[in-house]
């Protein structure tokens, strides 16, 4: 009993924090959205107005396809271009401990607003990446004038932080047990089908755990469009979490900006539900032999 009480002692902090973070905000937030409330009044219960509001609303559905095609386009890149510089640094090389280091850093620098800064003058029409097509006499392209150059823009600099999803990649490519390699290379597998028939099935797992986080936190997808784009061009980088940040605490429409929330919050859900569901067919636990979670 005595155990008890001091176990629970050392988890009431946390306790605490939970209750106060994210349990009392979520209910809240869920309470709010049935509500018109402009934080100066109190809430007044409208029902399901803020949700047929938003159903009505053409800003959102044009800020709902951004953020689709922003998770579209940034997650299948940034999984591929991780696990590419995780097979790389898994090579035995020369001072692989400083490119394994130095490979991280845009993860803890990637969110900064110098960074975005940095982006915004990289992607300008005097930029970098313009004077680098210009060497192919390419002409400038207006990145930040159409819908499709603004996305790329800010998927790029979500990918360019792929420090900790490589990180994951390169732990689980070292678990991968060298015998399999020997075995396959006995057999004339060459590098490429090693590598789709050896390592990727065994990654599955990781792919899985890096897939799910990574849909989360791109849903969830803020500084990068607010700092480089504002939102522009015509919305069309206007992401949900910045019409749920506008309505909020610009415009003080803190029901309809809580009922946005939830619908992406509910996304989400149906995102990661399908991607658990899905995962029995593609993902391979080696410990229990089959393909089968």
């Amino acid at each position: 009993m005595e155990n008890k009480r001091i176990g629970l002692l050392y988890i009431l902090p946390w306790l605490i924090g939970l209750l106060i973070f994210t349990i009392y905000p979520f209910v809240t937030s869920l309470i709010l959205s049935f509500t018109d409330y402009n934080i100066i009044n109190a809430p007044k219960f409208i029902g399901i107005q803020n949700y047929v509001n938003m159903f009505h609303d053409s800003t959102f559905w044009t800020s709902f396809t951004a953020t689709l095609e922003y998770v579209v386009i940034t997650v299948p890149l940034k999984l591929t271009f991780s696990l590419f510089i995780a097979f790389i640094l898994n090579y035995k090389l020369k001072g692989i401990n400083f490119y394994r280091t130095a490979y991280y850093v845009p993860s803890i620098l990637g969110g900064n607003i110098a960074i975005a800064v940095l982006w915004k003058f990289v992607f300008a029409n005097t930029g970098l990446v313009n004077q680098f097509l210009g060497l192919f006499g390419i002409k400038p392209v207006g990145w930040f004038s159409t819908g499709l150059g603004a996305i790329f823009t800010i998927s790029a600099l979500r990918v360019w932080e792929f420090g900790s999803t490589m990180v994951i990649f390169l732990a689980g490519l070292k678990d991968i047990p060298q015998e399999l390699y020997e075995a396959a290379a006995v057999d004339g597998a060459g590098k490429i089908k090693t590598f789709f028939k050896v390592t990727i099935p065994l990654l599955t797992p990781i792919i899985f755990f890096n897939l799910v986080m990574q849909l989360i936190q791109a849903f969830q997808e803020f500084n990068g469009p607010y700092m480089i784009t504002q939102g522009g061009p015509l919305y069309k980088t206007y992401l949900l979490p910045m019409m749920i940040y506008d309505n909020s605490f610009k415009f003080f429409n803190m029901g309809y900006g809580s009922a946005i929330s939830w619908f992406l919050f509910i996304i989400i859900m149906i995102f990661t539900m399908f991607v658990f569901s899905s995962s029995k067919y593609w993902v391979f636990y080696s410990d229990e032999g089959g393909g089968e979670s």
